[in-house]
């Protein structure tokens, strides 16, 4: 059971940002330090960073500077913290999500992972893929990433990151 008293991460939005990464919530580590992407096994910063997304390679404490390269942060559970299978379905705000996405107007949004997706679209992981999305009713471009937690290491590729980054230099 993960522990609610951690704190959550503030939301890093505002209007017309080039990215916001969207994920499912933050790990306990990242709700311990108020940081997203914290854990040290997590390859997030390096991953934006060897993708071409950021000019160097940032720390965790660093996030909210992202704002002044249009980089923003959400999850689609603020409330939750610890891995996915950790945090309660009842903490999951989709509509929220679409809320902001709708109200920020940013040019892409980047799923950290295929489960956040999955809860997104209200599909099962299986059928959802890596990269860009076709173009549905979100104002948004959208992009599944796989996830850069080091729980997720068999799955990891750096690939769709660099896709990521090629589109939105475009």
């Amino acid at each position: 059971m993960p522990d609610t008293t951690l704190q959550r991460l503030p939301d890093q939005l505002q209007e017309n940002l080039r990215l916001v990464f969207v994920g499912t919530a933050a790990s306990a580590r990242s709700a311990r330090d108020g940081h997203y992407y914290a854990h040290p096994g997590n390859r997030f910063w390096r991953a934006i960073h060897e993708a071409g997304i950021t000019p160097r390679r940032y720390q965790p404490s660093e996030f909210a500077v992202l704002l002044e390269l249009g980089i923003g942060f959400t999850d689609l559970s603020k409330s939750g913290a610890g891995m996915d299978h950790q945090i309660e379905a009842a903490s999951i705000d989709v509509p929220g999500i679409r809320a902001k996405i709708e109200t920020c107007r940013p040019k892409t949004i980047a799923f950290t992972s295929k489960k956040a997706a999955s809860l997104f679209y209200g599909r099962p992981s299986s059928v959802i893929s890596l990269g860009r999305q076709e173009r549905d009713e979100c104002p948004a471009d959208v992009f599944v990433l796989p996830s850069p937690s080091g729980a997720a290491s068999g799955h990891w590729t750096l690939e769709p990151w660099r896709d990521l980054a090629a589109w939105i230099a475009t």
